[in-house]
Order: structure tokens, then sequence, then C-alpha cells
């Protein structure tokens, strides 16, 4: 079993930021496209971002301009910046990493609310 450690979700008011970050481990960190996806409530689960080893990004439509994934290759970790944050993006956040399969953490919730 993969452990992917998630971190950083909570309570943000809309037009706020938040960072999540999630720690792999080291080998299967440095082969893997990292991502995030998301699942709202009643909604299906969709790709919110991802970066492969060699930083290359790509992001859903909903989140574009808003959002941005980084990777740190020496602590193992990958991070989503989220700004502008709208009602929407309320939902569970699930750390990905695809290597061979494709693993998931055990998700952390993100609530945009006033």
């Amino acid at each position: 079993q993969v452990q992917l450690v998630e971190s950083g979700g909570g309570l943000v008011q809309p037009g706020g930021s938040l960072r999540l970050s999630c720690a792999a481990p080291g080998r299967l960190f440095t082969t893997s496209v990292m991502g995030w996806a998301r699942q709202a409530p009643g909604k299906q689960r969709e790709v919110v971002a991802r970066i492969t080893p060699g930083n290359n990004t790509q992001y859903g439509d909903s989140v574009k301009g808003r959002t941005t994934i980084s990777r740190d290759n020496n602590n193992h970790t990958v991070y989503l910046q989220m700004d502008s944050l709208k009602l929407e993006d309320t939902a569970v956040y699930y750390c990905t990493a695809a290597s061979r399969e494709l693993s998931w953490g055990q998700g952390i919730q993100v609530t945009v609310s006033s």
C-alpha cells in the first residue's frame, strides 16, 4: 500500500488562497507523474492538475489561471497552490501518483465558504 500523505486543507473564504501538500515515498515520487484530483458532493471525481518528473504541468479547465502545481524533488513533495478560491472549489482533494500504477491519497477536505 503506497502512502501519500496530504496536508493543508481546511476552511477558506471565497477569494482566498490555500496550499495543499502531499509527501510520497522517494522512489515512487521520482518516477511518477504527481497530481491532484478532487470530488465535490454529488459530482464525479475530476483531475485538478498534474506535474511530470520533468516539471511539465497540466491543469483542469475549472482551475486554470488560479492554481499552480509544483514539486520538490529533494523532499519528495508535491504542492497545489490555489488562489481566488470559489465556492465550487469545495471538495475532497486527493493526491495521486502515476507510475506503473495509479496510487491515491486518503483525501483532504477543502471548504470554501463565507
